[in-house]
């Protein structure tokens, strides 16, 4: 199993291309959901939520906009292209990634490096990619997860939530484990933050294969 961090730069035209475009800070975002060809995530706006819910309102073809509190978004809509090439390729999309205009960048989680190079090659055909830091991830039996967060993680992995096209919605899921939804949501985000915080920084447990950053030429 493989964390890679991976910058991209988007040729294509994207709302949050637009929106970001002109904001010094990168903004952040964390995705909900990848379901059909859209996407739903909440765009941590901060200070300009105001303004980027007025311009996702009026956007044709975003779906949903709505407000969370002062700082935050939810917003389903199509994705422009990057993160159908991440599920296609057997990748999963960690929570926290960030768009700075063109800019993005994602912490995608694979375990094969065949499918981490087809990601890197889809990217690559609508815009700029570099592979930033690749760290090998192999889980001991001192597993940091909960009981609970682990049996809920093995299910939804075992039952297809994190392939695409997803064989197993949320709700579906969260019926078959006997919990809501929120609290299936709520299961699956602690125990992805906490293998990647582990992956990432527990250096007992990995084999880090860091990488300079250099632009993609077709190898992983």
């Amino acid at each position: 199993m493989f964390i890679a961090t991976v910058h991209f730069t988007q040729h294509r035209e994207c709302v949050l291309r637009r929106l970001t475009a002109d904001v010094e800070t990168p903004i952040p975002i964390e995705i909900e959901e990848i379901q059909n060809g859209f996407v739903t995530f909440v765009l941590r706006a901060g200070p300009h939520a105001d303004e980027f819910q007025r311009e996702l309102e009026a956007t044709d073809h975003v779906e949903h906009v709505k407000r969370l509190d002062d700082d935050n978004l939810l917003v389903t809509k199509p994705s422009c292209g990057a993160y159908s090439a991440i599920y296609q390729n057997h990748g999963t999309l960690r929570r926290s990634n960030t768009v700075s205009g063109r800019q993005r960048e994602y912490h995608v989680l694979v375990f094969r490096r065949e499918d981490l190079k087809d990601i890197l090659d889809d990217l690559a055909s609508f815009g700029t990619v570099t592979l930033g830091k690749l760290t090998e991830f192999r889980a001991g039996s001192d597993s940091p997860l909960t009981e609970r967060q682990r049996e809920v993680a093995t299910e939804a992995l075992a039952r297809g939530y994190y392939d695409w096209p997803r064989k197993i919605t949320n709700e579906e899921l969260a019926a078959e484990l006997g919990i809501s939804r929120a609290t299936l949501h709520e299961h699956l985000r602690k125990a992805e933050r906490t293998l990647l915080s582990s992956a990432l920084t527990d250096n007992a447990k990995q084999t880090d294969s860091s990488h300079e950053s250099e632009p993609h030429r077709g190898s992983v």
